[in-house]
């Protein structure tokens, strides 16, 4: 059985892939580098995730989750904009996640440029996910 942490993490790279379309490949914790056909490209990726333990005997989590536009264009910050509105709209339409987590909060944003051909962007959008689990069982909300 799963842990909750990994439930979430794959309600999230379903939610951003499923119906209506963001317009880009969705991948989960990518390490590979894209090949040029490849972008647009979405990558969901956990940060960190922390424990507290307000409520014996449960824990409360608070995992940050990037979610990281990838795009090729002289202007990569003003084509990544229509994506990161899309993630930001499915990412809200479900405070619960499919009943996994308590609440979703956006976070932060993040813009890098590469150097290359056509100029690429890399622009991170930080969410933290707060659930629950049981304090002996991880797969257990």
């Amino acid at each position: 059985m799963s842990t909750v942490r990994e439930i979430i993490l794959a309600a999230i790279k379903t939610k951003l892939s499923s119906a209506p379309a963001i317009g880009a490949t969705v991948y989960r914790s990518r390490i590979a580098p894209l090949a040029r056909g490849e972008f647009p490209a979405v990558i969901v990726e956990p940060v960190s995730d922390e424990a507290g333990q307000p409520v014996i005997p449960k824990l409360d989590w608070r995992m940050i989750v990037r979610v990281s536009v990838m795009v090729r264009s002289d202007t990569p910050d003003q084509a990544a904009d229509t994506y990161i509105e899309k993630v930001h709209a499915k990412m809200t339409s479900d405070l619960t996640l499919g009943g996994y987590a308590y609440d979703v909060q956006p976070l932060s944003t993040t813009w890098e440029y590469i150097e290359s051909d056509v100029p690429t962007g890399l622009i991170s959008y930080d969410f933290a996910v707060l659930y629950r689990t049981s304090l002996t069982d991880l797969t257990v909300v």
